[in-house]
């Protein structure tokens, strides 16, 4: 059974931009830029070349696995790239009344309506920003950046009935219809 190259997106090289060093460690890449250094596994199944400030990956085995890993690397590596030059951000909106955020020190105070605020504690290489009602999170690593969002709004998600909550910056909630008052005859 053949397979081709079926890759699109692991077939394309990564150009690594100025002020970005790039090595291979064992089965490890590790990347560091102006932002600061991230390391990633690399799947054993998958091979890297760098030469002329790109990023070559090709499969070592064609199968059906290799050819789904191989584009899954080249877009993780990619965000460790885009991660230590530009850094990744998700904004996250609060709704309702007399629900806020505050920072203090490093970590997140928020009032979301409960007997006490919650304090949320700010993970390694996680910052946090709030400006009135929306709540910033920066990092350099994509999944952490948006796993951290993702717990913070799992603290109060929005109401399905009057959409008081935290939700992602531009997110729609589908409010469900209260209940009619039906008139005695």
């Amino acid at each position: 059974m053949k397979f081709g190259n079926m890759s699109r997106v692991g077939k394309k090289p990564i150009e690594i931009p100025k002020g970005v060093s790039v090595e291979l460690k064992d089965d490890e890449i590790w990347v560091k830029g102006p932002k600061g250094e991230l390391k990633k596994k690399i799947p054993t199944e998958i091979k890297i070349e760098i030469n002329e400030g790109k990023i070559f990956l090709s499969p070592k085995v064609e199968t059906k696995k290799t050819n789904s890993l191989w584009g899954l690397t080249r877009s993780l590596i990619s965000n460790l790239i885009k991660g230590v030059v530009e850094g990744f951000e998700k904004k996250l909106e609060i709704q309702g009344i007399g629900y806020r955020a505050e920072l203090k020190g490093e970590d997140l105070i928020l009032y979301l309506g409960f007997s006490k605020p919650i304090e949320f504690k700010r993970p390694e290489g996680i910052k946090f920003s709030v400006e009135k009602n929306i709540i910033t999170v920066l990092g350099i690593d994509k999944e952490l950046v948006g796993q951290t969002a993702a717990k913070i709004r799992k603290i109060k998600e929005p109401d399905p009935y009057k959409g008081k909550g935290i939700r992602y910056l531009g997110e729609r909630i589908k409010l469900k219809p209260g209940k009619k008052v039906v008139a005695a005859k």
